[in-house]
């Protein structure tokens, strides 16, 4: 694609665009972009705030983080990378709160169907169990880093409750300085909890997000 290596074009679906201002980072912000790879929503934030303080992406996969690397260098982005577990930061935290977090949780990808229709054939029902103990273990062990009053966004490319509305239920249930904080969009539909983008509504992946307020 012409200009796509020298920057100029990124592709992303038009779902995962919205991660950026649903963040609201504003200038001076330091961001955690937990589970980043491969990079765009990171780079989509940094090209939406480039005034940040800093931006963090961490991912537990070293192949994986190059590619956030690559993507940052053809953006001319710069941002601090980690390979590190997110549900264990007490090995790579630095003890600094962050003002936002991204959490793009690993999840069954069931959104994601209409561009990997393999999904069809290689998820299996017992898988989600496990998904959602390791989104859970992730939420309870990022949200510590968050600074009071700043937002936490919870995303998945999930069009199950049992990994979005539920999950989301469960967590402000255990952590009462969690405020939900209301999206107001014409896109998608409001769950008990959060609001979810159906696969294929207005050529969009599935999507689900949640945005939550320490107090």
């Amino acid at each position: 694609m012409p200009g796509f290596t020298d920057g100029l074009i990124s592709v992303q679906d038009a779902a995962a665009q919205l991660a950026a201002g649903l963040l609201e980072v504003q200038a001076g912000h330091r961001v955690l972009d937990v589970c980043a790879a491969p990079g765009g929503k990171a780079a989509h934030i940094l090209e939406h705030q480039p005034q940040l303080k800093e931006l963090v992406a961490v991912d537990i996969d070293a192949s994986r983080m190059q590619r956030v690397s690559d993507n940052l260098q053809r953006l001319k982005l710069s941002a601090k990378l980690v390979v590190g577990d997110a549900a264990n930061p007490q090995d790579w935290w630095g003890g600094q709160f962050f003002d936002r977090i991204l959490l793009d949780a690993p999840c069954s990808a069931l959104g994601v169907i209409r561009r990997h229709p393999d999904i069809k054939l290689l998820r299996r029902a017992e898988d989600i169990k496990p998904l959602q103990a390791l989104q859970q273990n992730i939420l309870n062990a990022v949200w510590p880093l968050l600074a009071p009053g700043g937002i936490m966004l919870y995303a998945t490319c999930s069009i199950l409750k049992q990994e979005n509305e539920q999950q989301i239920d469960a967590f402000l249930a255990e952590h009462p300085d969690a405020v939900e904080l209301p999206i107001d969009a014409a896109w998608g539909f409001a769950g008990s909890h959060g609001r979810q983008i159906m696969t294929g509504e207005s050529a969009m992946d599935g999507f689900y997000y949640a945005r939550i307020r320490k107090q």
